[in-house]
């Protein structure tokens, strides 16, 4: 069962009630990379690690060791349009967890010293990230796509940007982007809706937003025509990784399930998706092809990733465009269609049960949608897709010429 309340500042609330023993709550901000004005790139990650490093009434290590001393955990991290914060506990610990929760993010200090100390945390993870190709080309796949757009900034920033972070700029990013307005309280546990309610008025009520003359939300703007292009960029790797990738539409449109549904068939990460079973199962090209949906609220990606030898490159990429052409022009048959619905439904209710995730989801899904869909409630969705409507959203993403960016 899922409640939800709003308090006087503009928080919303959403709680769903679940008989299990440990509890999950955190706050949704609607705030992300593509909310840092120029200058400020890598602050909505910066402001995420700087949460953890002390209030008014509580050092670095006292917020660690708060959630740890009873067995919980405190965790966090940022995205292209949202930063979450977060904890996992043992269920009797609630109040403790909204406390601590209400404590870092409304009253941090952002010292000057553990500024210091972050930054060079932040710049090796930066690092540590460069050698990771798999992950890394996300990112510069985006901004390619996004160049000259708020979406087009690595979300950890850049070493040079980081060096003019300080207490006073930190301070002004949060008061302009972290407000109860644009935030959302989830719970997720056997906690009744009434405690979490009194607790979060309890703790968060004191909150406000800003008054008449203060900095306001900083507006996203959609960006607009995007002109495919291909680029390669040299890195030192064994293999050519590669992703390329179509625009879509945004994660308010009607059609979004049955993208979704192209995505699962063609490479959602099913061991007999279309993509696997031609690049590795068929032809030995590949050891890991997948294809992924990332829906933002004024756009999307569909990208597909690959790593393979580098003479094979080009013959991959065929074979994709070949898979794609396929799900264009041939309608699924009946029993096609019976089988990725039903797999895709299996694999969302398997992925349901781990709880933390699907705390995290439905907070996700309250801040941008102001509702919540239960997997009983979606499925209704997923069964109604036809055969016809996937082609028909098909033909409407895959016929322009693909974006591409190969690690060479």
């Amino acid at each position: 069962m899922v409640q939800t309340h709003t308090l006087l500042n503009g928080l919303r609330i959403i709680h769903r009630s679940f008989p299990s023993d440990i509890s999950y709550c955190g706050i949704a901000v609607n705030t992300g990379t593509r909310d840092e004005f120029p200058g400020e790139h890598g602050m909505a990650h910066f402001v995420e690690h700087m949460l953890f490093k002390g209030t008014q009434k509580r050092r670095a290590h006292h917020i660690v060791n708060r959630m740890e001393d009873v067995g919980g955990e405190l965790n966090a991290y940022t995205a292209k349009e949202e930063t979450f914060i977060y904890a996992a506990f043992p269920g009797e610990y609630l109040s403790r967890a909204v406390e601590l929760l209400g404590d870092i993010v409304f009253h941090s200090q952002f010292p000057s010293r553990q500024i210091e100390k972050e930054r060079e945390v932040i710049i090796d993870e930066i690092l540590s990230y460069d050698d990771s190709p798999s992950e890394l080309i996300y990112d510069d796949f985006e901004n390619m796509v996004f160049a000259g757009h708020d979406l087009g900034h690595y979300i950890l920033g850049n070493p040079e940007t980081l060096q003019s972070f300080n207490t006073v700029n930190i301070k002004r990013f949060t008061e302009r982007q972290y407000r109860p307005d644009n935030m959302v309280f989830f719970s997720f546990g056997k906690t009744p809706f009434s405690k979490v309610v009194r607790l979060t008025e309890k703790y968060f009520s004191s909150a406000s937003n800003p008054s008449n003359g203060a900095l306001p939300l900083k507006q996203r703007t959609s960006p607009g025509i995007l002109v495919p292009a291909r680029q390669e960029m040299r890195k030192d790797t064994s293999q050519s990784h590669v992703v390329t990738g179509w625009r879509t539409f945004n994660m308010h449109h009607p059609d979004k399930y049955v993208l979704y549904m192209i995505n699962h068939i063609l490479g959602g990460g099913s061991l007999n998706s279309r993509f696997n079973v031609s690049l590795r199962e068929k032809h030995g090209l590949v050891y890991h092809v997948e294809s992924n949906l990332t829906l933002y609220s004024d756009t999307g990606l569909f990208t597909v990733y690959f790593a393979c030898d580098p003479k094979f490159k080009e013959r991959c990429l065929r074979l994709i465009q070949k898979e794609i052409e396929k799900i264009m022009q041939d309608e699924l048959t009946p029993t096609q269609l019976m089988r990725a619905k039903r797999q895709w439904k299996g694999q969302m209710g398997i992925a349901a049960e781990n709880h933390e995730n699907s705390a995290l989801a439905m907070g996700k899904a309250f801040l941008h949608f102001n509702r919540y869909t239960p997997l009983n409630d979606l499925f209704p969705k997923i069964d109604r897709i036809t055969a016809r409507e996937i082609r028909e959203v098909a033909n409407e993403i895959f016929p322009t010429s693909p974006f591409e960016l190969s690690y060479v």
